[in-house]
């Protein structure tokens, strides 16, 4: 079957967690907050990785789950901060802590990026990230989404094929015609068997100074790009 051409795009689905947020920075920051406070020092820019793989681990491919990935990120804290028993973080600390995953700020060039851009796509997040924290980031940020299509709304997550079948099914749109822009290769790769067309948006900063860790894109992409500006000028050249 050939493929659609670039200009029949008519959807922008953006993941959501690393790609538009800067997660890294926030968690480094609520943690050393709650560190200066108890007289901990620790590397957090290597814990807040580890608190961000595990919970993907977790969270990825999950089929209909009772739980979130609020739900994770409660209990992956937990089990760092047990495994590391000099950090007392109280009660208090832990829940700001999690509380900070909805309180991320986006990355500079997205809101401009994506003005520019709705004004001839339909754009919307679509994201393993539960639907409040969503709307909480969203809401901080001024992010004006046409629509939010979180995965535990479908009870299924990326990358499993299914989700992005849904996400298509529920735009009422053939996958030829949506844009997964990620900057995770392996969401990219789940998008473009399923159909759709992909682009890469390079975050270098979103896993702190360890850098990310699939920072070449897959050359299947469509686009590959280093912000939201140069995709503007690309899709709406």
């Amino acid at each position: 079957m050939t493929e659609a051409p670039i200009t029949a795009i008519k959807v922008l689905a953006f993941d959501t967690g690393g790609t538009i947020l800067d997660w890294h920075s926030g968690l480094v920051a609520v943690l050393a907050e709650c560190g200066a406070r108890c007289g901990v020092e620790r590397d957090w820019h290597s814990f807040a990785n580890e608190y961000r793989r595990r919970s993907l681990q977790r969270m990825l491919g999950a089929v209909d789950p009772g739980f979130n990935i609020d739900d994770v990120h409660r209990e992956v804290l937990g089990e760092l901060l047990d495994e590391d028993r000099g950090i007392a973080f109280s009660r208090v600390d832990r829940r700001a802590i999690t509380a900070r995953w909805h309180e991320l700020d986006a990355w500079p060039d997205f809101v401009p990026g994506l003005r520019r851009l709705r004004q001839r796509y339909v754009c919307v997040s679509f994201t393993i990230l539960p639907l409040s924290l969503v709307i909480a980031v969203s809401r901080r940020n001024a992010i004006d989404w046409d629509a939010v299509i979180a995965c535990e709304m479908l009870r299924v997550y990326k990358p499993r094929p299914e989700a992005y079948r849904r996400a298509a099914a529920l735009l009422a749109r053939p996958p030829g015609e949506i844009l997964m822009v990620a900057c995770h290769n392996f969401d990219l790769d789940a998008a473009r068997g399923e159909g759709f067309r992909t682009a890469f948006v390079r975050r270098p900063d979103e896993w702190g100074p360890a850098g990310p860790p699939d920072p070449v894109p897959n050359p299947a992409c469509n686009l590959v790009i280093t912000g939201f500006s140069e995709l503007a000028d690309a899709l709406l050249a």
